[in-house]
């Protein structure tokens, strides 16, 4: 086998296995050796632990109000003993906020300057009372059964962490790109439940997830993803984070990849300081989930350079006397094309699932290098900035 030949088969098996092998693994682990969780079904009436919820938010007045009410409008608001409202540099209204709601379980943590989500969760949570905490976003809305799905999952002992399921609402449009995007969360979500009925899911959605509050740690001030670093963290202490699809919070869609690059890019960026901020996680006999982290968090910041790789290595092959080259070239050109089409629908606005999820996967894979360029220059920001 040439070097060539030996570059292309290496990065193709790349590429099917961090998309499409782990995967179908992840799916056959579920279906042949499940582990279940021991979970209060009776999440109406049933006896379910308090909780205290934080939000941490940088002038976020705009959504707070809302969001307040629906969490105390919880089919089980009985069980929140507290919401701690961390203000992270805010000149907004906040407080008048809190103080229009009038709920005397609502506390406001304040803090002059602006340094981050993560800081923020680091002095939130050490003030909480409850023996649980849910982290939550001032934006998205909560479903009215969401805290007692997510409390539910506390009555196995093993449960350290519980994700919520983030769901997108009905888009007043459909692109190209917006298609593409409801694709990729499909499959995100797919991977997500096989990885919790095998073991545990590393990482939660930042908009809803909780915690047993003995299993928190402090996590750097610089972290980017702290829905990853916190379950980790109780990972790490032996405890199962599991992804609860009922318990879910509701967020209006990205609708052009401008958009969904922002966040993406930032999340990237993210994966790539974990492994900066906590090189431990790359040890097997030191991250108990080590090939679920890898196979999901790490494979995808390479995936670039297998797709590089391959497209090369087969331009350098396909030759007449090597069909099996030219064809596969052939795919390759294809998909490319199809992206490229798929980004002409989206400039003009038109659907298309067909060109949309190339068009995704490339858009993907291009903002990963940005991120990666991010990170490698320390250029990504702890503190979210919003899409215009």
């Amino acid at each position: 086998m040439t070097t060539l030949e030996l570059t292309f088969w290496l990065c193709s098996v790349g590429i099917v296995y961090t998309f499409a092998g782990y995967p179908v693994w992840m799916w056959l682990r579920a279906k042949l050796w499940p582990r279940p969780v021991r979970r209060c079904f009776d999440t109406l009436a049933g006896d379910l632990p308090k909780c205290s919820i934080v939000i941490v938010g940088h002038n976020e007045a705009a959504n707070l109000d809302r969001k307040l009410r629906n969490l105390l409008a919880s089919n089980r608001a009985d069980c929140i003993s507290e919401i701690l409202v961390g203000s992270d540099g805010s000149t907004d209204d906040t407080p008048e906020v809190i103080a229009r709601v009038g709920d005397s379980r609502i506390k406001l943590l304040s803090w002059p300057d602006r340094r981050g989500k993560a800081a923020g969760l680091n002095e939130c949570v050490p003030a909480a009372t409850s023996d649980i905490v849910i982290f939550a976003d001032a934006r998205q809305e909560f479903d009215l059964d969401a805290i007692g799905e997510l409390l539910a999952n506390f009555a196995d002992d093993q449960v350290g962490v519980v994700s919520g399921e983030l769901m997108f609402r009905a888009a007043n449009s459909h692109t190209a790109a917006s298609d593409g995007i409801g694709i990729y969360w499909r499959y995100e979500k797919f991977l997500r439940k096989c990885e919790a009925r095998t073991g545990s899911v590393p990482g939660a959605t930042g908009a809803i997830y909780a915690i047993r509050k003995h299993l928190f740690r402090p996590i750097p001030a610089t972290s980017i993803l702290d829905d990853v670093a916190i379950p980790m963290q109780a990972i790490e202490q032996g405890y199962r984070c599991v992804f609860e699809e009922r318990a879910i919070a509701f967020d209006d869609p990205s609708q052009s990849p401008r958009q969904e690059a922002i966040r993406k890019r930032r999340t990237i960026a993210g994966a790539a300081q974990l492994v900066r901020l906590s090189p431990r996680w790359l040890l097997p006999w030191r991250n108990p989930i080590w090939l679920t982290f890898v196979s999901h968090k790490l494979a995808r910041l390479v995936s670039p350079v297998f797709l590089v790789g391959a497209l090369a290595a087969n331009i350098g092959l396909a030759a007449p006397d090597r069909p099996l080259y030219v064809s596969l070239l052939a795919v390759q050109t294809w998909f490319y094309l199809a992206a490229v089409v798929g980004w002409i629908f989206q400039q003009t606005g038109r659907k298309s699932t067909l060109f949309g999820a190339p068009l995704m996967f490339l858009s993907l894979n291009t903002t990963t290098v940005a991120a990666l360029w991010d990170a490698a220059r320390g250029r990504s920001r702890v503190t979210w900035q919003k899409a215009a």
